[in-house]
């Protein structure tokens, strides 16, 4: 029986799978968060389409508690997101933001909290946040809102009473461009050598001793 256990928010994802991969190749217990299930992974939440905020999270942390029971995990990567353009002047803009803010903000609120009930103390959170929202993103507002409060989020996760198990360390990722299919396809043009490859972040989760690497 796997003595690591390793939840991904996003696991059917294309870096989520790649992160089932790692984990499951490296003898880790992992279980997948998303809308589909992910057949590598040892368990799946399926998380239930909603307009409502208060009950996608209701729903997801019911499933895991009820997955989990007492049980704790070493770490919980929240790995889901995406991506949607458009400025102030973008018919588009409402249904963009109301779009980023479900995949991005959304997914790591729950996240957090799943991290206060089920992490182990000196576990690791991951977040998925991006370099671009480190300043203005006039071409794509949205995106840039959602990233920089899943940064302020992270913030907070490390300051005093956030809620967090003892010793436990919260990191966010700061990708500028993830060489994925759907990047590849809508960039065509782009420099693919110059893209981070989704094996560089998986393979950066963990450490060579098998700890999660935040704790080192």
């Amino acid at each position: 029986m796997a003595s690591q256990r390793v939840i991904v928010y996003g696991g059917r994802g294309a870096l989520g799978s790649k992160c089932v991969q790692h984990f499951k190749s490296n003898g880790w217990w992992v279980a997948s968060i998303d809308m589909a299930a992910n057949e590598e992974a040892n368990e799946n939440v399926i998380v239930k389409m909603s307009e409502s905020f208060t009950e996608q999270a209701g729903q997801v942390t019911a499933d895991v508690a009820q997955l989990l029971g007492e049980q704790k995990v070493d770490a919980i990567l929240c790995v889901a997101g995406g991506w949607a353009g458009g400025n102030c002047s973008s018919k588009d803009l409402y249904k963009n933001a109301d779009l980023m803010w479900k995949q991005s903000v959304w997914t790591s609120t729950i996240s957090s909290r799943l991290a206060a009930l089920h992490l182990k103390p000196d576990g690791l959170l991951t977040l998925a946040g991006a370099k671009a929202a480190l300043s203005g993103t006039g071409g794509m507002v949205g995106y840039g809102m959602a990233k920089a409060a899943v940064h302020q989020l992270c913030q907070s996760l490390a300051a005093k009473n956030s809620g967090m198990p003892a010793g436990a360390t919260a990191v966010a990722v700061l990708p500028v461009t993830l060489d994925t299919p759907m990047n590849r396809k809508f960039m065509p043009d782009a420099d693919f050598g110059s893209w981070t490859p989704l094996e560089y972040i998986a393979e950066g989760y963990v450490c060579d001793g098998g700890a999660p690497c935040g704790n080192h």
